[in-house]
């Protein structure tokens, strides 16, 4: 057995699920699972469909993005994924899809705001947009950049990377972490469905005021807080 089976499998999994979910089209997105001890995570190679992925076909990456093993190229993304695993010490997966109503978010440089309690459930935040990056970024190392990108905005709207596991990249799409691969894709797809909900939102009133505080607090506490109570207790 080989010492990275477990995170090629955990990524191959977390990578069928988007399809399963239409979080992408195509060969769109991709999914990564890292193994902290290792120094490494395994993400999907770029390109291949995902009728045609398997275990063994997740390619494995350092923490600087460099190809530990495996005979395909890496997601197109693979630096992007390395610079926040390298920043972010407690996150173990990272999804990146370009699921349709939070890419128009993105596409419209509009953070999501909160406007219900599903939002709330997630986050106490709207969900940011990071501002695109500048031209000397982008024709640089563009994907190492994105990495910073994402980094940048949640300090800048003094958020941790705890709190918030979603973003827009502005005029990208989203991307999603947790601590694990399963993990980000549940956020990719409750993203995906705020977005959803947040467009409808405006559609039926233009003037759709924010969720009121005690309401945030309130659905945020019942499901994180220290007297958390929605769900089963441990047996």
């Amino acid at each position: 057995m080989s010492k990275y089976q477990a995170i090629q499998e955990s990524a191959y999994e977390a990578n069928m699920q988007l399809p399963k979910l239409g979080l992408v089209l195509f060969t769109f997105g991709n999914v990564s699972a890292a193994d902290r001890s290792l120094g490494v995570f395994a993400i999907k190679p770029s390109g291949i469909a995902y009728e045609d992925l398997s275990p063994k076909k997740m390619v494995i990456v350092d923490f600087d993005g460099k190809t530990v093993e495996g005979d395909l190229r890496p997601s197109s993304d693979t630096l992007t994924h390395a610079v926040l695993y390298r920043h972010w010490q407690n996150i173990g997966g990272i999804a990146h899809t370009h699921s349709v109503y939070a890419t128009a978010w993105a596409q419209s440089l509009r953070s999501i705001p909160i406007f219900g309690t599903t939002h709330a459930d997630h986050t106490t935040a709207d969900i940011p947009c990071a501002p695109p990056m500048n031209d000397e970024m982008i024709k640089g190392n563009y994907e190492y950049e994105t990495g910073f990108q994402i980094i940048n905005e949640l300090k800048e709207k003094g958020l941790t990377y705890e709190e918030m596991e979603m973003i827009l990249a502005g005029n990208h799409a989203p991307f999603t972490w947790g601590k694990t691969p399963q993990k980000a894709v549940y956020n990719s797809a409750v993203l995906e469905s705020i977005a959803k909900m947040a467009l409808l939102t405006e559609q039926v009133n233009a003037n759709a005021p924010r969720l009121k505080e005690a309401l945030i607090k309130k659905h945020f506490e019942r499901k994180h807080g220290p007297d958390s109570y929605y769900g089963q207790s441990p047996s």
